[in-house]
């Protein structure tokens, strides 16, 4: 099966062809926690869960924050397909800049169990939304930097203070969502 692989430390993409078995993803990452996003129209990216944890490096593409390398497949229904995103479209959709505030964020996260896309309930008024703390933080990128700053300085508290990381972005992504209520 025809793939592509993101290295998040050369940032080099490369055309791989895998042979699709029950373990091929979790050999790939020599992890048994994957992430699986669905970003790139009929196609799945592949990370491994624990980037985070080892400080992998970061980027983007498009708009999702990607840690580590990355695993590229096509995706019809449930099925991986080959792939079919050339190397230079995908290198047109990474970015590796990322700014001091993810960079910031990302350290003080890394120290806890927190995943990125692994959603939780936040509550715009009575209304229930799945959000992820990816979403938590690409949100607070884009406000201004006295929230950034809050932000961040809140998050070194809570977990200075022991408090569950994901309790601490439920808890910003409901202030995110009724700020402008």
């Amino acid at each position: 099966m025809k793939a592509l692989r993101l290295n998040a430390t050369t940032n080099a993409i490369e055309e791989l062809e895998l042979s699709m078995e029950a373990n091929t993803i979790y050999t790939f990452f020599s992890s048994i926690l994957i992430d699986e996003l669905p970003t790139l129209n009929r196609h799945i990216i592949y990370t491994d869960a624990n980037a985070l944890s080892e400080a992998k490096d970061a980027y983007f593409i498009g708009e999702q924050l990607i840690l580590g390398d990355a695993l590229i497949l096509g995706k019809e229904g449930f099925s991986d397909i080959d792939v079919s995103i050339t190397k230079e479209e995908l290198g047109s959709l990474i970015k590796h800049e990322v700014n001091s505030f993810y960079k910031e964020a990302l350290s003080l996260l890394k120290s806890t169990d927190i995943n990125l896309y692994r959603t939780f309930i936040a509550k715009k008024q009575e209304e229930e939304i799945p959000l992820n703390t990816e979403w938590v933080l690409y949100t607070f990128n884009i406000a201004d930097s006295k929230t950034q700053e809050y932000f961040l300085s809140e998050l070194k508290k809570a977990l200075e203070s022991a408090q569950n990381a994901e309790s601490f972005m439920q808890k910003m992504a409901t202030l995110a969502l009724n700020a402008g209520a």
